[in-house]
């Protein structure tokens, strides 16, 4: 790297990141560590002091924290954090996340604090060795919020804060609203031209007093606490034109000559109060409705189980379960945690976790879901997972994280709002200034030259709004994922939503993803009886440990064969198995056992080449040294496979196949699904490849369930991994589905797309709002129209703006991904590849 490279990196530095590392032994462990986390992307300058076990990190804004945990664990290290999720009541716009966001920050062993300003809550990484959650929720409270206490988070609770709004609104609508009239009846009619202005006024300062004073009361406290920690929020906006408004009126009322003008401005401050309080209120019940869905999940799992003590049976709270105690379910109840089935048997709804309507069965052996519903049976089960570790527990804290963690459009977002209120601040008084200096006189306005620019400098504090900046992308974000969990679909990040709406290539990992996963007998060729060859065949093979021998013995299951013990069992390696079942020597395998043992297949061999060429596995059969017949044995395809791939191609991306099975099988499954493009026979560094390969032609989603598919899952621009598959994959994956269903993965690519077109129309809305209402406050438009802007009307647009984001943002918890529509309406039979 050349100096002039180095001075431009450098230039770039925005942020500093401390973490402390176990694990570094020497001088070199140091080294080692410091080149590694250098070459992360987005890194400046890394210094990583062995003594103090400390690496200070100076990176670009938008580095993840995760990104530099991740790199210290490929270099063999850890990073020492614990993580808390705190419910923080108080934060009304984007500033009180941010200014909650920047005292977190100061803190020493705070390392990534984020908070969801639509859940209404901060999730804090630490290190606990230097801080302690004592000292954050400290640290929360000194900045004026309320940090709450998890189990504290009911509806109850969150039903006493909407009751709180509402007795403030009552009160601002008592008074805001004759205020108003009164005012517009003093200044329009001749009906008070025989009462003393000084009595006019007295009755609008009586009224405009308690909506200023009582109801308005949360504006100062933000404005308060704001101030003290050194910044501005929308409360500063709002405290700072209504004071004004109401604390020159007073002047105006009881000592007239040291303003210079005539008219009060009751009206404005009570009213821009009641329309904000009203807008809040309003955006508060949405918010309730918007994030229905997760708080939905929450409260699904039951709060006790009937566990089994020592042959009785107790009813415990769902809270004290360990692993390994056995506990009871009859119809109609939900079961409690996840486990496994020891005795009985029984329909399971699973529908609230998968999204799949259709009841399924569970019987010894099977895993049951903590949450679901059990239908009609009763069964035993051994408790399996508690606590954190539960599919439910994973499914919310996914959710939650997604809605935590920001994509470039919130983080640019959060940019504007940093300086917002400044900037408004400044646009105000250089408008009063302006106005007052220069352009009343210039423009000849006829009102009075104070009232005129006073009026102009409160339009604009009011009229600004970075509420619809801070929540046009964390409410569109809460909204979608909540709506993808009702659909088993969960989206971890919202970086995943943005890059959905790019994607050129869907890639797919064969085995287990786009087919069952497993072989199955799926065709027999033979001219006798068809039943009788299958007894033989999987009877034959009784003592084969081969996954054909397994898809022999289901066909013969399902059937319901019952099955002789083989004689004079050989198997050979690569080729197949020979044994006697009854009277008959079965010689089952492929054409060189057959050339071996002198047996002439014939015709067969056509039948075979055919079975082949459509990526089955021919298996041979012979008995008593003469060929009896073909079995075909492949890895079916999933049911709704071929729908996803059309859907795919008709949503204008290439599906993709990449699988390490040989290309000729890789082929013959991929044209019976539609796919034209194919990479087969590769490791999973070759998959890795062959995703960068196909990164050069735009945005790739990677779609699998194994753990060779996890560094594809990692170098895919949205990684969808199959909640069936293994833990390494999912936690690779930006995208889980619960289930194995291919359509699952298409819907989660929709619900992502339609997400992120919320999140552009809100930031749209919401700068387009601000970049012509600050301006037309500011009185750009006087010198055209002879029109300024009332005060009043600018806070109901303020409140209406914020409004109309949270509402656009809500419209998306009816939205339903077109595959799913598709399939509720019945379209599955109208897909053909």
């Amino acid at each position: 790297m050349t100096l002039a490279d180095e001075s431009i990196r450098s230039s770039r530095i925005l942020k500093e990141t401390r973490v402390r590392v176990r694990g570094m032994e020497c001088a070199a462990c140091a080294s080692s560590l410091t080149r590694s986390l250098f070459d992360l992307e987005g890194v400046e300058e890394a210094d990583v002091n062995i003594g103090t076990e400390i690496a200070i990190i100076r990176h670009q804004d938008g580095l993840d924290f995760d990104a530099i945990v991740s790199r210290v664990a490929d270099a063999g290290f850890h990073v020492v954090s614990e993580e808390v999720l705190i419910p923080v009541r108080g934060m009304e716009c984007a500033s009180c996340s941010m200014a909650i966001e920047t005292v977190l920050g100061r803190l020493d062993g705070v390392y990534k604090p984020q908070v969801n300003l639509a859940m209404e809550d901060v999730r804090v990484r630490y290190d606990p060795e230097n801080v302690s959650v004592a000292t954050i929720r400290r640290a929360i409270k000194d900045a004026g919020f309320i940090p709450l206490d998890p189990e504290d988070v009911t509806v109850e609770e969150a039903e006493r804060g909407l009751e709180e709004r509402v007795k403030a609104l009552k009160v601002a609508l008592l008074f805001g609203v004759p205020t108003f009239l009164l005012s517009m009846v003093f200044m329009w009619t001749d009906w008070a031209t025989g009462i003393p202005l000084i009595y006019r006024n007295m009755v609008l300062f009586v009224l405009a007093t308690p909506v200023q004073f009582y109801a308005g009361r949360g504006f100062y406290v933000g404005a308060y606490f704001a101030m003290r920690n050194r910044t501005t929020n929308m409360d500063t906006l709002v405290v700072l034109s209504t004071s004004v408004a109401y604390f020159a009126s007073v002047l105006v009322m009881f000592v007239p000559d040291a303003v210079a003008m005539d008219h009060v401005f009751f009206e404005s401050s009570a009213m821009i109060i009641t329309l904000i309080l009203l807008g809040r209120y309003l955006e508060a019940r949405a918010k309730s409705r918007t994030s229905s869905a997760i708080r939905g999940l929450m409260e699904l799992q039951p709060p006790t189980a009937n566990v089994i003590i020592e042959g009785y049976e107790t009813n415990v709270p769902v809270d004290e379960l360990r692993v390994g105690e056995m506990f009871i379910v009859r119809p109609g109840e939900q079961i409690p945690t996840d486990g496994d089935v020891i005795e009985g048997q029984s329909s399971v709804d699973e529908s609230m976790v998968t999204g799949e309507p259709i009841p399924v069965e569970k019987a010894q052996g099977d895993s049951v879901v903590g949450a679901t519903l059990n239908l009609n049976g009763t069964f035993k089960a051994k408790v399996t997972r508690v606590g954190r570790e539960t599919t439910l527990s994973k499914i919310v804290r996914l959710v939650q994280e997604a809605q935590t963690n920001k994509g470039d459009m919130q983080r640019l977002a959060d940019r504007v709002v940093a300086v917002f209120t400044p900037m408004v601040l400044a646009i105000a008084m250089v408008a009063f200034l302006f106005w007052s200096l220069w352009g009343h006189r210039y423009f000849g306005v006829e009102e009075p030259l104070f009232s005129f620019s006073l009026t102009i400098f409160i339009a604009v504090l009011v009229i600004a709004c970075p509420c619809a900046l801070g929540l046009a992308t964390p409410l569109a974000i809460m909204a979608g994922t909540g709506q993808g969990a009702k659909y088993g679909i969960l989206i971890r990040n919202g970086a995943a939503m943005e890059k959905a709406s790019s994607l050129a290539v869907v890639a797919f990992d064969k085995t287990g993803t786009l087919t069952v996963g497993r072989p199955d007998v799926v065709a027999v060729d033979t001219e006798g009886d068809e039943d009788r060859l299958i007894r033989l065949v999987a009877s034959a093979e009784g003592f084969s440990e081969h996954p054909y021998a397994d898809a022999l013995a289901r066909s013969a299951e399902v059937r319901g064969m019952e099955l002789n013990e083989p004689q004079d069992f050989t198997y050979w390696p690569g080729k197949g198995i020979m044994a006697t079942v009854g009277e008959s020597r079965m010689v089952v395998g492929n054409r060189a056992l057959m050339d071996d043992q002198g047996i002439d297949i014939g015709d067969w061999d056509d039948i075979a080449v055919q079975r082949e060429a459509r990526g089955e596995t021919a298996v041979l059969v012979a008995v008593d040294g003469k060929m009896e017949g073909v079995i075909a044995i492949a890895d079916r395809i999933k049911a709704n496979s071929v729908m996803a791939i059309v859907e795919i191609k008709g949503m204008g991306m290439e599906p993709v196949m990449i699988t390490g099975d040989n290309q000729r099988t890789a082929e013959a499954v991929a044209s019976a699904l539609g796919i034209s493009r194919v990479i087969g026979g590769v490791l999973p560094e070759g998959k890795v490849e062959a995703i960068r390969e196909l990164q050069t032609q735009g945005s790739v989603a990677m779609v699998g369930d194994g753990i060779n598919d996890a560094p594809a899952l990692a170098t895919a621009d949205i990684g969808i991994a199959l909640g069936s598959g293994t833990d390494v994959a999912v936690e690779s994956g930006d995208m889980v589905i619960i289930g194995d269903d291919m359509t699952d993965a298409v819907a989660g690519i929709q619900l992502a797309r339609k997400t992120n077109s919320k999140i552009r129309q809100n930031l749209f809305w919401a700068f387009i709002y601000n970049m012509v209402a600050i301006p037309v406050a500011a009185g750009m438009i006087y010198p055209f129209t002879g029109i300024i802007l009332s005060p009043v009307i600018g806070a109901g647009a303020m409140a209406l703006s914020d409004v109309c984001v949270v509402f656009n943002a809500a419209l998306l918890t009816r939205f339903v991904p077109a595959i799913k529509r598709c399939l509720i309406e019945g379209g599955r039979d109208t897909y053909a590849p």
